[in-house]
């Protein structure tokens, strides 16, 4: 899931323009190094923190039917993500990052949820809403300056970009519907221990068990005469 956010991200930044006017958009983290290295005007869409959001865990779980209308697995409820992003402009000149983090910024804030046309993967199967938001970090997301320092870098304007994105149930497959009768035999053990041959009972239909279902009429032979009480063998 968390791969399908990240390009979610790219593909909505990428509509701004930013791709087409030479821009890069990464998802590297912002070391001392990687800013060393860079050349081109790039914007960094760092991950920092994930956490779950356990107040919207569900119960219970949901079921998949193929074409014909058979059930064919039972799936768990998605478990929601808060992923939180560190986004960041690089350029030549502090007036070109601040112009990209603006573009940026503009990108994010005009959309409160991720478009379902950029969802790809388990996202897209799922259908459910992607939230975005760029008010802040959340409570316990650590703050940007302890981020910045943990990567051993220079603080620098950023964005913090939030995703609430579910993560997929498990699916277990359901046991294949029955389409075969139901034969019994029975069979009488003789005094010698010996078996007799027994009744052979078995449904009349064996893939459409008719209106009355199996608990309809089988095929058997007649119930032997009883006889009654008080009458004598002769």
């Amino acid at each position: 899931m968390i791969h399908e956010v990240d390009e979610a991200l790219r593909r909505l930044l990428a509509e701004s323009g930013l791709e087409a006017s030479g821009v890069e958009v990464v998802f590297d983290a912002p070391t001392r190094d990687w800013a060393a290295r860079r050349s081109a005007p790039t914007v960094c869409v760092f991950l920092y923190d994930i956490r779950e959001d356990a107040t919207r865990r569900g119960s219970g779980a949901g079921e998949v039917y193929d074409a014909d209308g058979h059930l064919v697995a039972r799936r768990s409820p998605p478990r929601w993500f808060e992923l939180t992003y560190l986004v960041t402009a690089w350029a030549s000149r502090p007036q070109d990052e601040h112009r990209l983090l603006s573009q940026v910024l503009t990108t994010l804030v005009s959309s409160e949820t991720l478009p379902a046309r950029l969802l790809t993967g388990t996202l897209a199967d799922l259908g459910l809403t992607v939230a975005l938001d760029t008010t802040g970090a959340g409570e316990y997301t650590p703050s940007p300056a302890d981020v910045w320092s943990a990567l051993g870098g220079e603080l620098k304007a950023s964005l913090q970009a939030r995703v609430r994105a579910p993560l997929a149930g498990v699916t277990r497959a359901a046991a294949t519907p029955v389409t075969e009768g139901l034969v019994v035999r029975s069979a009488t053990r003789g005094a010698d221990g010996g078996t007799a041959p027994g009744r052979r009972l078995r449904y009349r239909e064996t893939t459409d068990p008719g209106p009355d279902g199996f608990a309809g009429p089988r095929d058997r032979g007649p119930a032997p005469t009883r006889r009654r009480r008080g009458d004598r063998q002769p």
